[in-house]
């Protein structure tokens, strides 16, 4: 149905054959249903693990190493790292920070390694690091990935972290928010019931994203944490013209 949508007047046998792929996954524990077939994957954690690691690396850090256990944090950061370690909003104990992107603004990282373990966001790029060339969204750097996507032309999935495998509302509009600019290109279809949801989500959401994110769990867990600052930072479209791009283990800046 979502092909016939968007492609009524469309019938050329070309442009069919041509167009690439593009479809959401809600949590890591639904990946084994999505695993192959995608050339990119796109790991989405709005808040905050993706929005962090893309204002770490536009304000200079040279790399991010993520890994998806705090054990294997401890092994780095007794190596001599510096490294962060997020666990249910907090900054883990004896760790340098957490996953706040203010990190990267207030302090001078520039030209340094980092080791980051978030909650949900490096469990993601964790179990994806050998499917496909993995990159980083979020609403913060939005139109400048999904510019880059439509150039690849390849076939794509939407990772979302979600929290802790379940499916949470930022991630989901921020997936549909890719979704509806990749299947506007009319370079991509979609066949996902949970792609169609995504888009949909995204353009009930988009007049007022702020407003309709005051309902998500993980929002009103944050301002427990009293980080409201970093909840608005997150929620901000097109703030940083960054793709972080995972290379050899390590998520570095992408130069086109």
């Amino acid at each position: 149905m979502l092909l016939a949508y968007h492609f009524t007047n469309q019938h050329s046998p070309f442009i069919l054959q041509s167009q690439k792929s593009i479809e959401v996954c809600y949590t890591p524990a639904q990946y084994e249903l999505y695993r192959g077939g995608y050339d990119v994957i796109v790991v989405i954690d709005v808040l905050r693990a993706t929005s962090a690691m893309t204002t770490a690396l536009h304000y200079g850090v040279e790399k991010i190493i993520p890994v998806a256990s705090v054990s294997e944090a401890e092994a780095y950061k007794a190596k001599g790292f510096t490294v962060g370690a997020e666990r249910d909003g907090q900054v883990v104990e004896g760790f340098d920070f957490g996953n706040s992107p203010y990190v990267y603004i207030d302090q001078d990282m520039r030209g340094k390694t980092i080791v980051l373990t978030t909650t949900n966001g490096t469990k993601a790029i964790d179990i994806a690091k050998n499917d496909g060339q993995v990159v980083i969204g979020c609403l913060n750097n939005l139109d400048y990935l999904c510019d880059w996507l439509i150039k690849q032309h390849k076939n794509t999935l939407i990772l979302a972290s979600g929290w802790k495998d379940k499916v949470n509302l930022e991630d989901t509009i921020c997936a549909g928010a890719i979704v509806d600019q990749l299947l506007d290109s009319k370079k991509f279809i979609a066949s996902e019931d949970s792609t169609v949801a995504a888009k949909f989500l995204f353009k009930s959401a988009q007049n007022n994203l702020w407003s309709f994110l005051r309902a998500s769990s993980h929002r009103r867990r944050l301002i427990h944490l009293k980080i409201q600052k970093d909840v608005k930072y997150c929620l901000t479209l097109n703030t940083v013209p960054c793709i972080p791009i995972l290379r050899d283990g390590a998520l570095v800046k992408l130069h086109e």
